[in-house]
C-alpha cells in the first residue's frame, strides 16, 4: 500500500474525510475508490459512496477477497446509516465469515456490530444480545469499543435497564475520548441525553407529571398496576399483558384506569372504545362482549366489576392504578419515534421496523406530511422521510420490543 493510501486511511480512521479526499480524490484504483467511498459516506453523500464502493469491489481481483469483503462491510454500514433495512444481511454475514477466516478480526467484529445494530433497530433484542455476547471489546481499539458500548447501552435502554445503560454510556464516553473522533463523542452525548429527558407522562387521579426513563423503570418495579399507553400493555412488577393488537381492549382499559377508583359510565366507554355517538342495544351488547374479553385478559392483574352506571377496575394486590402515557399524544407516534433519530427513512424500512405493511406506513407518512410534521425528498424508491426530534422528549418507549408484540 503506497504512502497516499496509508495517509488517507489514517485520516478516515481519525474522522477527517476531507483530509482523506485531498490525498486520493483524483485516483481510480481499487484502494483509492474504496477510501473515497468511505469518505463520501462520512460526508453524508450515501448514494455516491455506495457507487464508489461497488466500483472498488469490482476492481479488486479474485485473490483480494479480504479487500472485497471490507467493501461489503463499508456498504452495509452505509445501508444502516441511510436506514436501508432491506439490504441483504446474508451478504454481510458472508463478508464477516471471509474476514474471520483470513484473520482480519477487527473488521469482522465491526461487521458483527453492524448486524447487532440492525437487530436492535428492528426490536429483535434477544438476537442482538446473543450476538453481542460473542465479542470481547477489551481487545478492540477505542473507536470499536465505543461502538460496542453504544450497542450495549441501546439494548439496556430498550429493556429499561437504566443503570446498565448509564454504565455503558460512561464507558463509551471514555473510549470516544481516547479515539479522538468528534463524531463518536457527539453520538455518545446524543445517546446520553435519552436518559435525562422526559420519556412519558404519568397520569394518576387526573393529575399528570413527566417521567424520565429511570423513573419509568422504578414505576414498573413498584406495586402499582400500570396501564402502559406507550407500548399498549397492562403490567405489574411480575406480569405483563400485551394488548398492542387489541386496540379496543386497551382503550377500555385506559378509560377504566384514568377513572380509578371510580367507575366509568357505559356511554363514555362506548365513545372511548368505539367512537359511538349514539348508543343503542347493539352497542351495549358489543360492550358486554368486549368487557368479557378484557376480564379474561386481565384476570391475573385485575377484576372488572359492573356498577349501576357502568364498570370499574379493581386491581389485585396493587396499591394503586396509574396510566403511563406518551409525552405527546400523536396518532402516528410510532412512526415519529423512528424518524426522531434524525436519520432519513424509506417507507419500506419503517414498515420492516414497525412490523406493519408498507401501505399502512405510507398512509401514516402522507397524513403526517399533510400536517407538516414530516417531509420527504427524492422520488420513487429513493424517496426518504425525515423530521426533527420532538424538543425536550425521548421516544425510546415508543419503539417496538419483542416482549410486547402480542
Amino acid at each position: 500500500m503506497d504512502s497516499l493510501i496509508t495517509a488517507a486511511a489514517r485520516a478516515l480512521a481519525g474522522g477527517d474525510p476531507l483530509g482523506a479526499l485531498k490525498r486520493v480524490a483524483l485516483r481510480d484504483d481499487a484502494s483509492a475508490l474504496a477510501l473515497r467511498g468511505i469518505a463520501m459516506a462520512q460526508l453524508g453523500d450515501f448514494l455516491r459512496a455506495r457507487e464508489l464502493l461497488r466500483s472498488a469491489a469490482r476492481k479488486f481481483g479474485a485473490k483480494e477477497a479480504v479487500a472485497r469483503a471490507r467493501c461489503v462491510v463499508a456498504e452495509a454500514e452505509i445501508a444502516l446509516a441511510s436506514r436501508d433495512l432491506g439490504w441483504p444481511p446474508k451478504t454481510l454475514d458472508a463478508a464477516r465469515t471471509t474476514l474471520e477466516a483470513r484473520g482480519d478480526r477487527l473488521n469482522a467484529a465491526f461487521a458483527r456490530y453492524l448486524e447487532v445494530r440492525r437487530l436492535l433497530l428492528i426490536g429483535r433484542l434477544d438476537e442482538a444480545e446473543r450476538m453481542l455476547a460473542d465479542l470481547d471489546p477489551g481487545v478492540f481499539p477505542p473507536a470499536l469499543r465505543t461502538a460496542h458500548e453504544l450497542v450495549v447501552a441501546g439494548i439496556a435502554m430498550r429493556r429499561l435497564q437504566t443503570k446498565g445503560a448509564s454504565a455503558a454510556l460512561a464507558r463509551a464516553a471514555q473510549a470516544a475520548h481516547c479515539a479522538h473522533i468528534p463524531a463518536l463523542t457527539a453520538e455518545v452525548e446524543s445517546a446520553s441525553r435519552i436518559l435525562k429527558t422526559p420519556a412519558a407522562r404519568l397520569i394518576v387521579h387526573g393529575e399528570e407529571r413527566l417521567l424520565r426513563l429511570e423513573e419509568v423503570e422504578g414505576l414498573f418495579a413498584s406495586r402499582a398496576l400500570v396501564l402502559d399507553a406507550c407500548r399498549h400493555a397492562v403490567r405489574n412488577a411480575n406480569t405483563v399483558v400485551p394488548l398492542a393488537r387489541r386496540q379496543v381492549l386497551f382503550a377500555l382499559t385506559r378509560a377504566l384506569g384514568e377513572a380509578w377508583p371510580e367507575d366509568v359510565p357505559r356511554d363514555v366507554l362506548l365513545a372511548r372504545a368505539f367512537g359511538a355517538r349514539f348508543v343503542d342495544e347493539s352497542h351495549r351488547a358489543r360492550l358486554r362482549v368486549e368487557i368479557g374479553r378484557l376480564r379474561k385478559k386481565l384476570r391475573m392483574l385485575a377484576a372488572i366489576s359492573a356498577t349501576k352506571r357502568g364498570f370499574a377496575l379493581v386491581p389485585r394486590g396493587a396499591q394503586k392504578v396509574v396510566v403511563l402515557a406518551r409525552p405527546v399524544e400523536e396518532e402516528h407516534a410510532s412512526v415519529l419515534a423512528f424518524l426522531a433519530d434524525g436519520e432519513s427513512w424509506s417507507s419500506s424500512a419503517l414498515a420492516l421496523a414497525l412490523g406493519a405493511s408498507q401501505r399502512t406506513v405510507q398512509r401514516a407518512l402522507e397524513s403526517l406530511a399533510a400536517a407538516g410534521k414530516v417531509q420527504s425528498f427524492g422520488q420513487a424508491r429513493a424517496r426518504r422521510w425525515i423530521t426533527p426530534p420532538v424538543p425536550g422528549f425521548t421516544t425510546i418507549l415508543l419503539l417496538p420490543t419483542p416482549l410486547l408484540d402480542g
